[in-house]
C-alpha cells in the first residue's frame, strides 16, 4: 500500500529531528513488496534538502518513486552503513559506486574508520520485517553515540508507524469493502421482502376462506384458524424486519456520510430485529395459558403427523404474569419447536405450567410468587459439554453434526426475551422428573435422557 499523506508529515518530522542533530542530509525509504528472483527497490517518501538527491556524487544511485513513473536519485551512501543487522542491509540497502569498499571489515585505516561515522543507515524493523531505511549524514564530524542513539529511535518510532499505517489503510479499505457488501445485502433483503408480501397475503386469505367454509364442528376449523394465526404472526414478523433493513439502511447511509435525515432512526435499530418487546414498555400483563393456547393447537397438529404425544399440564386460574404476550408466544413457540424437532417418532412431549409461591424455592424469586412454565422432550438429550454454550447465539454444538436444520438463534433469542421481562430460563439433562406429568396418565416416559427447559415468569399481582 502506498504511503498515506499523515505517514509522510510524519516523515518529514522525523527527518527534521535528524537535521536539528546536525545531519546535512537525511532521508527515509520504504522497501517496496519484494518479487522472488528481483532486488528490492527502496522508494523515497521524505528527503532533506530535496537538492540532495539531484547533486553530481549521488548520479548512478537511482531508485523507483512511488508517486510518478519518473526514477530519482537517492543520495549516495558516502561509507559502508553502521547498523545492528548486515545481513538485513545488504538485501535492501542501494548499490555502492564501481570502486566502493562493499565491507566495512575491510576499512581498517582511522581514516576509512571516520568517514564510516558520519553516515549512519538504520533499518526500519518490526518483528523480523525490514520495511525501509532511515539514512541520515554529514561532511563535517562524525556522530557520537548519543547521536546515534537519537538516531535509532527515530527509526524505531516510523517503523512502528510505518506498520499502524498500513494496518489503517487495510482497515478502511476492509471498512468500505463490508459496507459495500452491506449495501448489497440491503438490496436483496428489500427484493426478497417485496416477493415474500404475495405469497403471504395469499396464504392468510386463503386460510380465511377456510374458516369461513368450515362448520364449527368440523375438527379441521381449528386447523383453518391456525393458518390465519401464524400468517398474522408472519406478517408482523415481516413488518418488523422491513422496518429493521430500512434502520440499517439508513444507519450506513448516515455513517458515510449521505443522509443527515436517517439520524432520528438510528436508535430504533435497538429494538430490532428479533426483540420483540416495545421501547420503554418491556413489562405487560397476560395470561400464560392465554398465550399457550393457539401454540398447542399448532403443536398438536405437527405432533400428530410426526406420530408423537403431546401432553399438557396447565391448571385452571392461574394469575397473571408480568410478560409481553407477543415476546413470550415467540419463547414458548421456540421451546415447543424445538422439542417437536429432537423428538423421535413414537415419543412424548411434556409442557407443564405451575404456579410457585415466594417459598425459596428459586434463589431469583425468593420475595416475589412466579409461574413456571416447563417443557421437556424425550430425545437423546444435550452433551454436557455443549449446556454451557446453549445460549449463545448460532452454537449448535452436537446437533450441528446432525441432518436436523437449524440455525442456533432460537435459544438465543428466548433468553434475551426472558431476560428483557425479568424473568429466567434454565435447562435440565436429562429432563428433571419434576417437570413431568403425574404418574396417573400412564404414560412411559425414559428420564434418563431428553432435555427440559424452563421459563420463570414474576407473578402479576
Amino acid at each position: 500500500m502506498p504511503a498515506s499523506s499523515e505517514f509522510v508529515k510524519l516523515c518529514r518530522s522525523q527527518v527534521a529531528i535528524a537535521v536539528s542533530l546536525g545531519a546535512k542530509f537525511s532521508a527515509v525509504y520504504l522497501t517496496q513488496e519484494l518479487v522472488e528472483g528481483s532486488e528490492a527497490k527502496l522508494v523515497p517518501i521524505a528527503v532533506y534538502p530535496e537538492t540532495s538527491a539531484e547533486s553530481e556524487e549521488n548520479q548512478g544511485l537511482r531508485l523507483q518513486s512511488s508517486e510518478s513513473s519518473t526514477v530519482k536519485p537517492v543520495p549516495r551512501l558516502l561509507a559502508p552503513p553502521i547498523v545492528t543487522e548486515e545481513s538485513t542491509v545488504e538485501a535492501i540497502a542501494p548499490e555502492r559506486l564501481p570502486g566502493e569498499e562493499r565491507s566495512s571489515h575491510q576499512c581498517q585505516g582511522p581514516e576509512n574508520v571516520w568517514q564510516q561515522r558520519r553516515q549512519i543507515v538504520t533499518p526500519l524493523i518490526h518483528e523480523g520485517a525490514v520495511m525501509g531505511l532511515l539514512v541520515s549524514g554529514r561532511q563535517d564530524r562524525p556522530w557520537n553515540e548519543r547521536e546515534e542513539a537519537q538516531i535509532q529511535q527515530i527509526a524505531r518510532t516510523l517503523a512502528l508507524a510505518c506498520i499502524l499505517d498500513q494496518r489503517s489503510q487495510w482497515m478502511q479499505q476492509e471498512l468500505g469493502t463490508s459496507r459495500q457488501i452491506q449495501a448489497q445485502v440491503y438490496d436483496t433483503m428489500h427484493n426478497l421482502l417485496h416477493q415474500f408480501k404475495s405469497p403471504l397475503t395469499a396464504l392468510r386469505t386463503f386460510g380465511k376462506l377456510l374458516t369461513r367454509r368450515l362448520v364449527p364442528e368440523d375438527k379441521n376449523r381449528n386447523v383453518a384458524f391456525s393458518i390465519v394465526r401464524e400468517s398474522d404472526r408472519l406478517q408482523e414478523l415481516l413488518g418488523q424486519f422491513d422496518r429493521t433493513v430500512d434502520t440499517g439502511e439508513a444507519h450506513l447511509k448516515l455513517r458515510s456520510g449521505t443522509s443527515e435525515k436517517a439520524m432520528s432512526n438510528v436508535e430504533s435499530i435497538r429494538h430490532s430485529p428479533l426483540s420483540l418487546l416495545p421501547a420503554g414498555n418491556l413489562q405487560e400483563s397476560c395470561f400464560v395459558a392465554e398465550v399457550l393456547k393457539p401454540l398447542l393447537i399448532s403443536a398438536e397438529a405437527i405432533a400428530s403427523e410426526r406420530n408423537l404425544k403431546l401432553v399438557a399440564d396447565i391448571p385452571a386460574d392461574l394469575p397473571p404474569v408480568w410478560a409481553n404476550d407477543r415476546a413470550l408466544r415467540e419463547v414458548l413457540s421456540n421451546l415447543i419447536d424445538n422439542a417437536l424437532k429432537y423428538t423421535p417418532a413414537g415419543r412424548q412431549i411434556y409442557i407443564k405450567v405451575r404456579y410457585k409461591a415466594a417459598d425459596g424455592d428459586r434463589a431469583g424469586y425468593s420475595q416475589l410468587p412466579a409461574i413456571a412454565v416447563a417443557v421437556s422432550d424425550t430425545g437423546s438429550g444435550i452433551p454436557p459439554q455443549d449446556l454451557e454454550h446453549l445460549f449463545e447465539r448460532h452454537y449448535r454444538g452436537e446437533k450441528a453434526q446432525t441432518e436436523i436444520p437449524g440455525t442456533g438463534l432460537g435459544l438465543a433469542i428466548a433468553r434475551d426475551l426472558v431476560r428483557q421481562m425479568q424473568g429466567e430460563i434454565e435447562v435440565f439433562s436429562p429432563v428433571n422428573p419434576e417437570w413431568l406429568p403425574s404418574a396417573e396418565t400412564n404414560l412411559l416416559y425414559p428420564t434418563e435422557r431428553g432435555t427440559t427447559f424452563v421459563v420463570w415468569l414474576p407473578v402479576n399481582k
